[in-house]
């Protein structure tokens, strides 16, 4: 009895932003310590590789003279990744980093069907960020995007992963695909910037947000970038073949994986279909699941880019698809677009 007595009064001593939780978890105020620290740990990690694009045109169609956006720095040398909707068509390009320095800017490539591109810059002492792997992303899992929203350089906001495999249209027509969702509030001015995990890994380039709506905004997903960044920087573009379709990372059940004697549990959906490319002159529909391409087993949007980004050109490729409970073969010869 005087040991309940005990506890009830010792209870009742606590200061009341400091009560005790009894189901063993942390209380609200000790998780909202530790998710600002995981953000404001975060973005200063990152931070130092932020920039500040401005962009001048000479001519424009619509009568803009300049325009600005975000980038990040993501090699020790100087290597800037951006959007190419945000250095499309620009005269001359200057960064502005974080200490204040501010320096003209090199267009090494761009990609408008994926709406990224690469400057260069020459400077001392820059700080890289690290890349991360978006094939690790869990929906829910924090979101923080870094920019320049409006122009007010070094902004930061938080959220969540609100959904993975978007698609979404570039300024050239074709559509991105794996694309991730977030709530993390975007502005005009975050293009290019920086989308990070808890860790300051970057897991994807802030790219789009819905206007009309609210926590609707897209960012292009790591992995795509990688292999995007390094081929403008060793071809200063993107030679891709097309087979016109928009697709979607999806699992396949096991025992269909079993059955098929399948190389992998992973394939890509085909969400949507071009009329009159490559995929509608075969025949290909909507929900096919796409498995192999060719000799390579097909488990991602990244690993069908790669391939249709090489040597399938314009050379018939046999592409093997799940429709239904069937599994079949068809011949396709994906379209080469300059």
């Amino acid at each position: 009895m005087k040991a309940t007595v005990r506890r009830i009064l010792d209870h009742d001593r606590q200061p009341l932003a400091r009560a005790p939780n009894n189901s063993g978890s942390p209380n609200d105020a000790e998780l909202l310590d530790a998710y600002s620290t995981a953000v404001s740990s975060a973005a200063e990690r990152v931070g130092k590789s932020v920039v500040h694009v401005e962009v001048a045109h000479e001519k424009s169609v619509d009568g803009r003279r300049g325009g600005s956006g975000s980038g990040f720095i993501f090699t020790p040398d100087g290597f800037v990744l951006t959007n190419s909707h945000v250095v499309n068509r620009a005269s001359t390009i200057h960064l502005t980093l974080l200490d204040g320095r501010r320096m003209s800017a090199d267009l090494v490539g761009e990609d408008p069907d994926s709406d990224l591109a690469v400057l260069r810059i020459g400077a001392p002492d820059l700080t890289a960020a690290e890349l991360g792997d978006s094939s690790m992303l869990k929906v829910g899992q924090v979101a923080i995007a870094i920019g320049s929203p409006y122009g007010f350089q070094y902004s930061v906001t938080a959220g969540v992963v609100s959904a993975m495999g978007r698609s979404l249209r570039s300024s050239s027509g074709r559509m991105i695909d794996n694309v991730i969702q977030t709530d993390a509030a975007l502005n005009p001015g975050n293009s290019g910037g920086p989308l990070v995990n808890s860790r300051g890994q970057v897991i994807g380039v802030n790219t789009a947000v819905i206007l009309p709506a609210q926590g609707i905004c897209f960012a292009i997903a790591v992995n795509t970038v990688k292999f995007v960044a390094a081929r403008l920087i060793r071809d200063g573009r993107i030679f891709r073949a097309h087979l016109g379709i928009a697709g979607m990372n999806v699992p396949i059940q096991r025992k269909v994986v079993r059955f098929y004697r399948l190389a992998a549990e992973r394939g890509v959906m085909v969400a949507q279909v071009e009329a009159g490319g490559a995929a509608d002159k075969v025949g290909l529909r909507p929900n096919d699941i796409i498995v192999a391409f060719g000799e390579h087993a097909i488990t991602s949007i990244d690993t069908l880019h790669k391939l249709l980004s090489d040597e399938h050109a314009d050379a018939k490729t046999p592409l093997t698809i799940l429709r239904g409970a069937d599994k079949m073969t068809i011949e396709i010869t994906p379209e080469y677009r300059r």
